[in-house]
């Protein structure tokens, strides 16, 4: 059985690596560079090296007993440690948050680059278009995605499912990335500061180096009024902001800039997974369990359960009628 994945963050990544555990065939596709969605880790290089920046989330916390299992068995591959600096069960991706999606990705078929914007379903299976190209037949689709983008590609067949993601929605958050020649004075985390929500110096992680590096995420309020505004202006906003929160010692950045995250934070619709085995067509995300990894990893371990159990109901009446 061959199941197309739209999305390759911790929701798509968590159900292919269920999928392929019972033998089935997941192919995960990304309009990005690279795995990983909003666990995004950013690099760019100043006159003093390269700036490592974890620009989108920013740590992850395990409650449930298997998402517990998983992250130990992350640590013991190498790719997470502890941040004691924002708590005690505050765990990251070594030496990068994008270094656990990257771990989970080893061996799967990724297609890279493809914006997948419309999906056919034919007698011979699923098909997804995308810019140039074509690709199917699959046995079964699963939509990885924020709400809002899972709703455009879901409204085309099944408009229950679309309903479901039209009525989570997600607020946006500006980010900005600055870097600087020496450590700046004071935490290495800062919350609730005017329209900065969070602020982070990503050095005080483990396994990064390089110029003292922060991520400042604007609040849901006030990235929602500024979500136009020009991406330059955004982040001279912001470093204002944040300098004069750090007092005037703050010096000049090496380097600054700005990342919007359109779909940043999901509501949540506590639906579990999507799933409509008619179809051959389901949804798994953060938004239908938690605004969190966690959630996102749950969510698209239940899905690809539920395809499981139904691909696997199909074969064992296929061997009723033969047998019969």
């Amino acid at each position: 059985m061959k199941v197309a994945i739209i999305g390759a963050g911790m929701s798509g990544l968590a159900c292919a690596a269920v999928l392929a555990e019972h033998g089935l065939e997941p192919h995960l596709f990304d309009k990005s560079r690279g795995v990983g969605g909003r666990m995004a880790t950013r690099r760019i290089e100043t006159t003093l090296g390269t700036a490592t920046f974890d620009h989108g989330a920013q740590f992850l916390v395990a409650h449930d007993a298997a998402f517990q299992d998983e992250l130990r068995r992350w640590r013991l591959a190498g790719a997470a440690a502890p941040w004691p600096a924002a708590g005690g069960d505050a765990w990251v991706g070594v030496p990068a948050t994008n270094s656990i999606p990257k771990h989970m990705a080893d061996g799967f078929a990724i297609s890279f680059e493809t914006h997948v914007h419309s999906l056919a379903r034919r007698p011979s299976g699923w098909f997804l278009q995308s810019v140039g190209r074509i690709a199917g037949p699959y046995d079964a689709v699963v939509i990885a995605l924020p709400a809002e983008q899972a709703a455009a590609l879901l409204g085309m067949h099944c408009l229950s499912m679309a309903r479901v993601a039209v009525e989570t929605p997600s607020t946006p958050c500006w980010t900005l990335m600055c870097a600087f020649a020496e450590p700046l004075p004071g935490p290495s985390i800062l919350q609730d500061r005017g329209i900065i929500a969070w602020a982070a110096r990503n050095n005080s992680k483990a396994g990064r180096d390089g110029p003292d590096a922060w991520t400042v995420h604007a609040t849901a309020d006030w990235s929602s009024q500024h979500l136009e505004e020009d991406k330059q202006a955004v982040a001279a906003t912001l470093l204002d902001h944040f300098t004069r929160i750090i007092g005037t010692r703050c010096p000049d950045p090496l380097v600054h800039t700005a990342h919007r995250w359109r779909f940043a934070l999901a509501s949540t619709s506590g639906r579990g997974a999507l799933w409509d085995a008619a179809l051959a067509l389901g949804a798994c995300g953060d938004w239908l369990v938690a605004p969190t990894i966690e959630g996102a990893w749950l969510s698209g371990r239940q899905l690809a359960r539920e395809i499981i159990e139904g691909h696997d109901l199909g074969r064992v009446g296929t061997a009723q009628r033969r047998t019969g």
